[in-house]
């Protein structure tokens, strides 16, 4: 999966552009976003990501026992967000190394696969958000904002390069950082949840107070609509 590689090339070269910062967990929920949105428009499978196997090779490589992600293991033998971010592309050039050849040359980047092989299509901002608020931990690791953060980032960046429209939920999603800043009365080119998270205590209050935001948010996107029809 040539594409991928890619975008982990840019990633390493500018980590702000796409994670705002280098961070082994920040990388990880960002690509966490774009492999499950490529999975679920049916432009790759978990066992051809592109990253598959690599797991196993990080517990095998540090010789971990302890249910933890690639990204956890990472962190914890490196000692920061930053080492483990820049650990990270050292332990994967390595295990690129190890792969079959033919199978790295073969892969010629991002196509559909066959009607048979596709995952449900599903609208993230609505049916996995619902779910995330339920079980923020299952899907994001964490009580975290700046992950979901990243999740969405990364799964906003596979349909662009795929070419898929955006939905009306994605579409409403935009304006969210702006009603954001007019909310708290800042324009200071901060993301939505960073500008959330300097209001609240931590990492899960913040993930907490952006879905009560988000409620906000639509229903008063909900009011206007009506205000119009009605106009």
């Amino acid at each position: 999966m040539n594409k991928l590689y890619t975008l982990l090339q840019k990633i390493k070269d500018n980590p702000v552009i796409y994670i705002d910062k280098p961070s082994i967990t920040c990388l990880d929920s960002f690509l966490t976003g774009y492999i499950d949105g490529l999975i679920t428009l049916g432009f790759t499978t978990i066992d051809s990501c592109g990253i598959e196997g690599f797991q196993e090779w990080i517990q095998e490589r540090t010789k971990t026992n302890v249910t933890q992600s690639w990204a956890g293991i990472i962190l914890s033998y490196s000692g920061s967000e930053r080492a483990g971010f820049n650990r990270f592309f050292e332990e994967f050039e390595q295990f690129l190394k190890q792969k079959s050849n033919s199978k790295i040359q073969n892969s010629e980047g991002i196509s559909r696969l066959s009607e048979e092989m596709r995952f449900p299509r599903f609208d993230i901002y609505n049916e996995i958000l619902t779910n995330i608020k339920k079980r923020p931990g299952m899907f994001l690791g964490a009580n975290s904002i700046t992950r979901l953060d990243m999740l969405l980032r990364g799964y906003s960046l596979a349909r662009r390069e795929v070419g898929v429209p955006p939905t009306e939920p994605e579409r409403q999603f935009e304006g969210f950082q702006s009603w954001v800043e007019e909310k708290y009365g800042i324009n200071s080119g901060q993301s939505w949840s960073k500008i959330i998270l300097f209001y609240s205590v931590d990492e899960p209050e913040a993930l907490q107070k952006f879905f009560e935001l988000f409620e906000e948010y639509l229903n008063r996107n909900k009011s206007l609509e009506v205000d119009e029809n009605n106009g």
